[in-house]
């Protein structure tokens, strides 16, 4: 049986509570929280900690900053480290599985001007297997995983498949740290996005989904039964974290996409 979680901003209501209600009678397992920076989501903690006494469930975190641990910026980089590793504990605190980041977002892309970054193909990966360490190892410590998620190549020029995360990973050597997959990503990268999985699958921690033109699930061209298949293949047991736009009514849009994925997963 598919898990299913939703991203907490697609979900109606001004409480977790509420969102989670809706949640539930939608399909849905779990809601996914956004990791704000300026420790906003450790600020958070008490509207947490009442939701989770609530029976709310939150498995993951997804990283809703500025900069990340892949920028080329000293100051930006290690603030982007210490502020992951708040989040990695909060979501700990709360009992859940762990925190996806990419490396960066938006700070460079290959495929436009001036096409070369400031910053050499070996000095990026000596900054993310630094980085990767040593959040892996916070990660370790707070009992949670850390899910590295490759971006597409017009919003990162370092991390854009699995196979490139899955040797980072495999360099790092911890078991904390694991691919965050992303099937809006993966559409655009992928020649073959099922092989991918199958490939990495066990280094696969999380998996996060959308359409191919980033719509609810359903919304698109991306071919489902055979994602899903692949994923299911690797005995993947964790969640599918709704991460999209929405097109159409918004709350039947997202009341839409726990039957849509569990009818194509068969």
């Amino acid at each position: 049986m598919l898990k299913i979680a939703c991203q907490e901003q697609l979900l109606p209501g001004e409480t977790l509570q509420d969102k989670w209600e809706f949640a539930q009678s939608a399909g849905y397992d779990g809601i996914e929280l956004r990791g704000k920076g300026d420790l906003h989501f450790r600020d958070r903690l008490p509207e947490l900690r009442k939701a989770l006494a609530d029976g709310v469930v939150m498995p993951t975190v997804c990283v809703e900053m500025l900069h990340f641990f892949g920028a080329f910026d000293d100051a930006l980089r290690r603030d982007a480290i210490e502020q992951m590793k708040s989040q990695l504990s909060v979501i700990g605190e709360l009992g859940g599985l762990g925190a996806q980041t990419p490396a960066s977002y938006g700070m460079f892309s290959r495929r436009l001007p001036p096409f070369e970054p400031p910053r050499s193909a070996e000095r990026d990966r000596e900054v993310l297997l630094e980085g990767l360490t040593e959040l892996g190892e916070h990660a370790r410590k707070e009992g949670v995983t850390l899910f590295l998620e490759p971006l597409n190549r017009y919003e990162d020029h370092m991390v854009n498949r699995l196979a490139q995360a899955a040797d980072l990973i495999r360099e790092v050597g911890l078991d904390s740290v694991r691919i965050g997959i992303d099937s809006y990503h993966m559409n655009i990268e992928e020649a073959d996005p099922p092989a991918a999985i199958l490939e990495a699958g066990p280094l696969i921690g999380h998996a996060q989904v959308s359409d191919s033109n980033r719509f609810q699930p359903g919304a698109g061209h991306l071919e489902w039964a055979a994602w899903l298949s692949a994923l299911d293949a690797t005995g993947y047991a964790g969640y599918l974290a709704v991460e999209c736009r929405l097109t159409g009514d918004p709350v039947e849009a997202v009341r839409s996409i726990p039957s849509f994925l569990r009818r194509v997963a068969g």
